[in-house]
């Protein structure tokens, strides 16, 4: 990885945190892929655009019906 794209992960990660106020160092819990039957979902605020067959990096299960994930874009 050159220094580059380093800083603009890390950048990445400083937007997400403000963005959801999650404090801490970001872990990846594990990783999940979107259902491949699954409808494509348009993002929104503070939702997630879905793709079928996407994987997604879990960071929080928040609640039963919802987690705070990131795609391979780092959003």
């Amino acid at each position: 990885m050159t220094l580059k794209e380093c800083k603009k992960e890390e950048k990445a990660d400083r937007e997400f945190q403000k963005k959801f106020k999650f404090d801490g160092d970001i872990r990846v819990l594990t990783q999940m892929m979107v259902d491949p039957a699954a409808t494509e979902k348009r993002g929104g605020g503070k939702n997630l655009p879905l793709r079928r067959g996407e994987i997604l990096d879990v960071i929080q299960f928040t609640n039963e019906e919802q987690i705070l994930c990131r795609n391979s874009q780092r959003r």
